[in-house]
């Protein structure tokens, strides 16, 4: 026996170290967004070289976004926030590359940089990408130094003037390093789709892209699917395996495409309401053994957007209840980040939605699978603008030269998420008038048809004349903003084409407060830099909710609507975009006179808004009166009903003070004191209920609601005392000490019953201790220029927020107080686990 043991520790050496090698060869991902250091502005002689010194250049952690730290400034554009969002910015982190990363390929994967782009490695130029909302990737193979020092260095340039809404600056999204074999699956180089899906077996076609950045070889691909649980995880052995394929040549610097076809039994369907899904293991082998190996989440389900009914999934019709939504994340500005991201779902969910339109960009890929595990259909937007844009250095200079490549790389990127329902190549383009626009529009769409033809594509079209004129054969299925009374005659013209309100209502309004008289005018309601939040405003081009409702019950055939918007967002605070020339209203007589003083000295008012009152929900996550008339809609089986406004008026004792009531029942009584202020019954086209003549009294304000003549629901609001209390409270109090999750902590302003005070603008202070810090306050007043960095804030209408973030690596429990002068301090404890 002995004289063997020598060739056993060889034969044993010999294993170890070729399945350590395969393992070295195998795929890494790892986040790259940890211990960057920044730099605004450009320092001299530029920040790409290896020997500038940047010791002194601010430490922070990726996704990072410069533009929300401020300061807001009178003097900028309202349109984009009144935030620094623009110009240059410098990003380097120093790494050491292990020494097994020679004979790799070792690429750096940006899922999106605002804007302008360019990436050095070691002094030397490696890639870039100039539209900020395309992930992109950089080989850094050829400049990496193995076993050595390297140091990375992005620069980015946001133009001023290219955005109609706040972009953000900076990295604001993750970026991730990628190490693989030469011989492997290229960028986003897995498409699995579905063709056939019937309820005893799904077949379920892969195709494979496999590059070789290497010598002259062969590979061979085999495939898995297996199912996975509601966290993303496998939850069983695979249900589907093919064998491999034939050993395959790819030549040196050669792409290949492979094909498989596996079956699926008893398939369980992907959909808003069942939203399950499955990944494909794609593995990849030369001769030697598995150099590659890469997992494809999925689902399986059919769509179908029909031009009588409206949009099928699984054989059943779904109607698109939708919110369109810009990037942003309120306080925490473009940064992304995934519980924020998963909070505003959670809220739009309870709303009723179950569809968001990508507005008007690529969205974060994190989105798409919050999207994916959550059950919504998503409309991926690519393009604000084409060729004629509509800021001066906005998409439109780049749009010859780019629209091709972020095209394919949208598409190429997301066309495995089974939310995606529809691609959407332009929001208002300005060629839909043009004589030539139908043939760019056909261009993109062919592009994207080249790369999916398992979606429809789509664009939402502000003008009339778009569906009339060739530029509605273009697309799969035409989307029309704000043209609710457009289509019955569209669909009489093209009865073959589908069509929704791809953008609808754009209501404005500010949560909690109102003004009188109410009327029915959308351009009143206005006061105080604010909009009545009785629902009845809007822009010129816009309505109240209540007419885009008619257009769709009148028509069935439309698939549904994408509502401007869910959330409040940074920038475009229409109807205060810009400085005035006229006197706006003013609730106060002093600030009336103040106002008129300005526009006699300076011909000028100074509006300070920097955020919009489209939304549904304010900047701050907190649901305005919308909400509840657009969930008693979407939500007609769920038991609700709302009353507005608030009832604590002690100026106006004795005056008329509408009273409306959303809800999902059918008929309601309201009470004044005990008193019946009569029966109302919901009629054709009535959305809400209205009476608009009771005379207030201090008291409690309540309705008893009916649903086919029995009790349905109830809701009561009461005169509020004087503000004497803070209460706090959380949307999570166990969070995971990564330091990404967050805690949304609000503080409500109460009388000293417990009652909320509906008008209470106490300031508030912020303080934390433990694991965690305070990353911002916020409290949904878009004329607020309170940094959102601060620690203070007022409230307003009697709600204040702060957002707290947990240490990396730091559990424990965590504590936050707020405190506002002449009211006992109060706290929240928090617990972080590791």
């Amino acid at each position: 026996m002995r004289s063997f043991r020598p060739l056993l520790l060889i034969v044993a050496a010999s294993l170890f170290f070729s399945s350590h090698a395969l393992a070295q060869a195998a795929r890494e991902r790892v986040s790259f967004n940890a211990d960057w250091r920044f730099a605004k502005g450009e320092p001299p002689g530029g920040g790409a070289g290896s020997g500038v010194d940047d010791a002194r250049w601010r430490k922070l952690d990726l996704p990072h976004d410069f533009g929300i730290e401020g300061p807001f400034k009178q003097e900028y554009e309202g349109e984009t926030g009144k935030l620094p969002w623009w110009g240059v910015a410098w990003y380097r982190k120093h790494f050491v590359a292990p020494a097994g990363d020679a004979g790799r390929r070792v690429y750096l994967d940006i899922d999106g940089a605002m804007s302008h782009a360019t990436v050095w490695l070691n002094g030397q130029q490696v890639g870039g990408w100039p539209y900020g909302y395309t992930s992109f990737r950089v080989d850094l193979t050829a400049q990496l130094k193995p076993g050595a020092a390297n140091v990375l260095a992005i620069r980015v340039d946001n133009p001023p003037d290219s955005s109609r809404w706040y972009p953000g600056g900076g990295i604001y999204r993750n970026v991730w390093l990628v190490k693989t074999a030469p011989l492997h699956v290229a960028h986003n180089g897995v498409f699995v789709t579905t063709p056939i899906v019937k309820p005893d077996a799904a077949t379920v076609d892969i195709q494979v892209t496999l590059e070789n950045n290497g010598l002259d070889g062969a590979g061979r691909v085999s495939s898995a699917i297996y199912a996975l649980d509601a966290t993303g995880r496998r939850s069983g052995p695979a249900l589907a395996q093919s064998a491999a394929s034939a050993l395959t040549k790819v030549g040196a610097g050669r792409q290949i495409l492979l094909a498989q076809s596996l079956r699926v039994g008893q398939p369980k369907l992907w959909s808003p309401t069942t939203p399950q899904r499955y990944v494909a293991v794609t593995t990849v082998s030369d001769k030697a053994g598995v150099v590659d190996e890469v997992e494809t989440p999925f689902g399986i389900r059919t769509i179908a957007f029909d031009a009588e009914r409206g949009l099928f999934m699984n054989g059943e019709r779904v109607a698109i209840r939708g919110v369109s939504m810009h990037h942003d994340l309120g306080a925490l500005g473009a940064a992304l980040n995934v519980r924020a991201l998963e909070r505003q779902l959670e809220i739009l969910r309870e709303m009723g939605v179950n569809a968001i339109r990508t507005t008007h960009n690529p969205a974060a890929p994190e989105l798409l699978d919050l999207a994916d595990r959550m059950g919504f259909l998503i409309v991926e937007e690519a393009f604000d603008a084409w060729r004629k844009g509509k800021k001066k250095n906005d998409y439109g200079r780049l749009f010859d030269e780019w629209h091709e490549r972020d095209l394919r790389a949208m598409v190429r990127r997301d066309r495995n998420h089974p939310s995606v329902i529809l691609w959407s190549i332009g929001n208002e383009i300005r060629e839909q008038g043009e004589p030539e626009g139908w043939k760019v529009a056909a261009r993109l769409s062919d592009i994207v048809r080249s790369e999916d033809r398992t979606r429809p594509t789509t664009a939402g079209f502000n003008h009339v004349g778009s569906g009339y004129n060739g530029f509605q054969t273009a697309v799969d299925v035409v989307g029309y903003n704000y043209k609710p009374w457009e289509y019955p005659k569209f669909h009489q013209h093209s009865p073959h084409i589908p069509v929704l309100g791809s953008e609808t209502a754009s209501t404005v309004s500010s949560r909690g407060e109102y003004f009188f008289p109410v009327s029915d005018d959308k351009s009143k309601g206005l006061a105080n830099f604010q909009v009545s939040s009785y629902d009845l405003s809007a822009p010129r081009w816009a309505s109240a909710p209540e007419l885009e409702f008619k257009g769709l019950d009148d028509n069935p055939f439309v698939a549904g609507e994408f509502v401007w918007t869910g959330f409040d967002y940074l920038g475009e605070p229409t109807p205060y975009n810009d400085d005035a020339t006229n006197v706006f209203n003013f609730t106060d007589p002093a600030e009336q006179k103040r106002a008129e003083k300005e526009l006699a000295d300076l011909r000028k008012i100074a509006v300070p808004s920097r955020s919009s009152y489209f939304g549904i929900v304010d900047l701050a996550g907190f649901k305005k009166d919308r909400f509840y008339l657009y969930q008693a809609r979407w939500r007609p089986e769920l038991p609700m009903a709302h009353l507005l406004p608030h009832w604590s008026w002690p100026e106006r004792v004795g005056q008329v003070t509408p009273v409306h009531l959303y809800t999902s029942g059918d008929e309601a009584e309201l009470f004044l004191n005990g008193q019946s202020q009569g029966r109302k019954k919901r009629g054709p086209h009535d959305y809400r209920l209205r009476w608009d003549d009771v005379v207030y009294q201090p008291g409690a304000l309540r309705a008893v609601v009916y649903k086919g003549g029995k009790p349905w629901a109830e809701d009561a609001v009461h005169t509020a005392g004087k503000a004497g209390k803070l209460a706090l409270s959380a949307d999570r109090k166990l969070l995971t000490a990564d330091g990404k999750d967050l805690s949304f902590v609000t503080v409500t302003v109460t009388d000293r019953q417990g009652r909320p005070a509906p008008r209470a603008a106490n300031l508030v202070r912020f303080s934390v201790s433990g694991p965690a810090e305070l990353v911002a306050t916020d409290n949904g007043d878009a004329t607020s220029h309170v940094s959102f960095q601060s620690p203070e804030r007022a409230a307003f209408n009697g709600l204040v927020l702060a957002i707290v973030r947990t240490k990396a690596g730091a559990a424990g429990p965590i504590v936050v107080t707020a405190a506002s002068a002449g009211m006992a301090s109060v706290k929240l404890t928090l617990n972080s686990k590791p």
